[in-house]
């Protein structure tokens, strides 16, 4: 049977992982995206003693240059971009869930759930990608994050507009 091939996001994340955490950083996401013509290699990082700041992702991406060069699984020319997630972060990864309860969370789902496709409230579980949020009615939403476009961190009242 043949080794299954591991996309370059899962290869780009074994080589940064270790990287990262020797300046003292915890890798977020790493995205390999085609935007138009061109392609973008996105390495999100984090911190858990500080925010970050300009200096973390340069630091980061001055570390990787030479590791991904003489990895060389990116075939395409590509742009290297190494960002912080952000106060609004995206949720993507099981530990970000984990990490997260407890707190208030915007969801946008891929079709209407519910007759609605947006909903805020706070996470209040996470296991084997099933998510439950209590709504700011007391009401409980329990899905799959597959059946979701994104859910990210409500740190300033998201969809307040729509409401």
């Amino acid at each position: 049977m043949a080794e299954k091939r591991k996309s370059t996001a899962s290869a780009v994340w074994e080589l940064a992982e270790p990287i990262a955490k020797e300046l003292g950083l915890v890798l977020w996401d790493v995205r390999f995206v085609k935007e138009g013509v061109n392609y973008y290699l996105r390495i999100t990082i984090d911190r858990d003693d500080r925010p970050v700041n300009i200096d973390d992702c340069v630091n980061l991406s001055h570390a990787l240059d030479e590791p991904l060069d003489e990895a060389d699984f990116i075939s395409q020319s590509y742009s290297l971009q190494v960002q912080s997630p952000g106060i609004e972060r995206e949720l993507t990864r099981d530990f970000h869930f984990e990490k997260y309860i407890g707190e208030k969370v915007m969801v946008r789902f891929i079709h209407a759930f519910m007759g609605k496709r947006d909903y805020k409230g706070t996470l209040i579980s996470f296991a084997d990608g099933n998510i439950s949020i209590e709504l700011p009615s007391g009401d409980t939403v329990d899905f799959n994050k597959k059946e979701t476009s994104w859910i990210k961190l409500d740190d300033f009242g998201g969809f307040e507009k729509n409401e």
